[in-house]
This record gives structure tokens, C-alpha cells and sequence, in this order.
């Protein structure tokens, strides 16, 4: 199961959310999204765990606990919707 974690200090690392995670069971992956040009924390992550049930513990023991000063806005996440228009809908069709 993939869970969203949100509101995260930038200071935090994927080794600290994975042993906060690790309390509740086998955690396979661990990512902070980053900004893709400047690379810096965007205060946010994802974690996968193996198991639902394990996930669904991890969610409702950490969502509003406080890690690095910050509380976790922590719950599954949501399937990635595509959108199809990635360029702010800024199209302009010449008509001839």
C-alpha cells in the first residue's frame, strides 16, 4: 500500500521516515519528492508498505504525530490522475 505523507520539515530524511514507518511493519520504499530543478525538499513523501494492514496501522498511528517540529498530515495515497494538459493550458491554435 502507498501512503502520502504531508507537511513534512524539510530537514527530514527518507532514513527517519522509514524508522518511523518501520514501527508499524516491513516498509519496501521510501521517497521525498524534490523539486526537479533546484532539488530541495518539497515537504512531502511517499512511503509503500508490503502489507495493508501494517500500512493502515502506520496511518492511523503517525498521522498528527510530530516528527523534526512538524505534525504529519499521513493517509493512503490517492492513484495519480492524468490530467493530459501538463502546460498550464496555455494552448493557442492558429486557424487558418
Amino acid at each position: 500500500m502507498n501512503i502520502y505523507i504531508g507537511n513534512m520539515s524539510f530537514e527530514t530524511t527518507e532514513d527517519q521516515l522509514r524508522q518511523a514507518f518501520q514501527a508499524y511493519g516491513e516498509v519496501s520504499t521510501v521517497n521525498i519528492i524534490t523539486d526537479k530543478y533546484s532539488g530541495d525538499p518539497r515537504g512531502f513523501a511517499f512511503v509503500e508498505m508490503s502489507s495493508k494492514n501494517e500500512a493502515i496501522a502506520a496511518i492511523s498511528g503517525l498521522n498528527g504525530q510530530e516528527l523534526n517540529g512538524r505534525a504529519l498530515n499521513v493517509n493512503e495515497a490517492k492513484p495519480r490522475t492524468e490530467s493530459g494538459n501538463r502546460n498550464g493550458g496555455n494552448h493557442y491554435r492558429k486557424s487558418y
